[in-house]
């Protein structure tokens, strides 16, 4: 399967690449800086220079043709203010999806957040959440909603807060969960689970870290 990644050099999505390779998968890279190219293809996906804040639907389309899968990995980063997350976290992700079914790569998942829905309808964030934080939920959940009103095959994962320990290989995914962290490490497992399992397609789904094996708690999923 070929599998575009955007948002290539982050570093849930470089964990993620190394995966998708060493499970035998043609794994493509979208990335911004063209500095990033290097890394990005050290960890074993093809780096292609494509800016989803810049870049038109021809240009996007272009980069995801021939692709079975696109994952939406990319984000605005830490420091960046309310336009740039709704210019990426929401116009980006709804410019990947466009380009995905224009290209034929029907199946898509997005990764965004636990705790949008806690401004969902324009409802205030809970007590003491950040300006910028708050707009970072908003475009999230605006994605969500994009992507969802799609007629790709997608399905959404809301990991908790990102750590950098080593991942245990197991999770508790649902279709929610309560507050928690997850490592990264866990977060690309999944996605692979994920992308491994179609009928996952049409699911949101939170993730933090648990007790149950990732392939076990996909499998559930389904079943639920």
């Amino acid at each position: 399967m070929r599998v575009t990644v955007a948002g290539a050099h982050g570093q849930v999505a470089l964990l993620l690449n190394r995966r998708l390779t060493d499970a035998g998968h043609d794994v493509v890279g979208l990335v911004r800086n063209p500095a990033h190219l290097d890394e990005v293809e050290a960890s074993g996906a093809r780096g292609v220079v494509c800016d989803l804040e810049s870049a038109s639907s021809e240009d996007v389309g272009a980069a995801v043709d021939g692709s079975d899968a696109v994952v939406f990995a990319a984000g605005s980063g830490p420091g960046s203010g309310p336009a740039r997350k709704d210019a990426m976290d929401r116009a980006g992700a709804e410019l990947l999806a466009r380009a995905a079914g224009s290209a034929g790569a029907s199946r898509y998942v997005l990764v965004s957040s636990m705790g949008v829905e806690t401004v969902r309808d324009s409802a205030p964030p809970s007590a003491g959440a950040e300006d910028v934080f708050t707009s970072y939920l908003r475009a999230k959940l605006a994605s969500e909603d994009a992507v969802r009103a799609t007629d790709l095959a997608w399905t959404v994962l809301r990991p908790g807060r990102l750590t950098d320990g080593p991942g245990t290989g197991q999770v508790t995914l649902a279709g929610r969960v309560e507050d928690g962290a997850v490592p990264r490490e866990d977060v690309a497992a999944v996605l692979v689970a994920l992308l491994d399992e179609p009928r996952t397609s049409g699911k949101v789904l939170e993730l933090v870290a648990g007790a149950t094996p990732v392939d076990a708690a996909v499998a559930a999923t389904v079943r639920d």
